[in-house]
């Protein structure tokens, strides 16, 4: 009988714990970037801590207002930008639709080589202009569909965003006490290995928090440098913009290909040339060798193993799959090691 009352609780227990995480599967992604977040900045609130003589209260507001004024803040000057480009982009096509292409540029003429086809290029778009607007039009819905696919995942992301910075205040104020709990849970699980996988779990998540933020700055400066040289103009802003953008896949190129698009733009075709080969190259390519190494630096995990859960990562969860990817790969591979050497075969005389 005492069987079946252990075993009836048992299920209650899962039971409950499923309903749980149906409860919480919403907030699952604004819950992880929480904790990544406190987890990535825990030395400075433990700075903080102390300067204000260990309120910890106090530091976790402070710090979590500073959080919304450098990230939610920028992201959402951002976002308004964009607004305004697409408005203009939009304003753009309907008086093309009205009145035709405006007067090519001077400079387009005078490109070498390919000047003159590109101005008869150019002419000959303006007198078909409202031709080929009439055959695209039944695909401005379609890209205004997608548009607006993309625009209601910002706004998800930008909402995710402001949850996340909610939740990090708590994972600031109850850091501790959520990790002596996390710790009493895994020493139920699985004994005294416990704290062993709590630790790689920690490290993995700080190397790869460490390469990306690295890589980022690595971008920044390295665009900034290239900005300077083309001499264009902001180059320390454009810098930093190009280092929040390296946080995001794909990001830097949108920082790089409107600067060389203005270079063009401006007939400085040499600078232009160069600081589209500097993108390519230098900016861009720095994440492919840079990031792959900060993250397996000081840790015990073969170099293909975090290659595997970073781009893995990325390809099955996301930009957090950066995060989960490589963690998920380490704690795999270090309990098969654990198992294989726990089961090794006696040597029989």
């Amino acid at each position: 009988m005492a069987n079946n009352d252990r075993l009836l609780v048992q299920i209650l227990l899962l039971a409950l714990l499923g309903a749980g995480l149906w409860v919480m599967a919403p907030f699952i992604s604004a819950l992880l970037w929480g904790a990544i977040l406190a987890f990535a900045s825990w030395p400075l609130m433990r700075l903080l801590t102390r300067w204000l003589g260990g309120r910890e209260t106090l530091a976790a507001a402070v710090l979590t207002t500073l959080w919304i004024l450098i990230v939610a803040l920028p992201l959402v000057w951002l976002g308004f930008n964009l607004a305004d480009h697409i408005r203009d982009a939009t304003a753009f096509i309907r008086d093309v639709q009205v009145d035709g292409l405006p007067e090519a540029p001077a400079w387009l003429g005078s490109i070498p080589l390919v000047g003159e086809r590109l101005l008869t290029w150019w002419n000959s778009l303006d007198q078909q202009g409202a031709a080929l607007l009439a055959s695209a039009k039944p695909y401005f819905g379609q890209v205004g569909n997608w548009l607006l696919a993309r625009s209601a995942q910002i706004g998800g992301g930008v909402l995710e965003l402001s949850l996340s910075l909610v939740f990090v205040f708590f994972f600031y104020r109850d850091g501790p006490r959520l990790a002596a709990f996390v710790l009493r849970l895994l020493q139920r699980l699985i004994g005294e290995r416990a704290e062993y996988y709590l630790e790689l779990v920690a490290g993995t998540v700080q190397r790869v928090v460490n390469g990306v933020i690295g890589t980022a700055a690595a971008q920044g400066l390295l665009a900034m440098i290239g900005f300077l040289i083309a001499g264009v103009p902001g180059a320390i802003v454009l810098g930093l913009v190009t280092f929040m953008l390296s946080l995001i896949p794909m990001g830097p190129p949108l920082a790089w290909l409107p600067a060389t698009a203005w270079l063009v733009w401006q007939g400085h075709y040499g600078m232009a040339v160069f600081l589209g080969i500097w993108g390519t190259f230098v900016i861009s390519g720095v994440d492919n060798v840079l990031k792959p190494y900060l993250i397996s630096r000081g840790g015990n995990l073969p170099l293909v193993i975090v290659l595997l859960g970073v781009f893995g990562g990325l390809i099955a969860f996301g930009f957090i799959g950066l995060f989960i990817g490589p963690t998920l790969l380490a704690v795999a591979y270090s309990l098969l090691l654990d198992w294989s050497r726990s089961t090794q075969p006696s040597v029989q005389p």
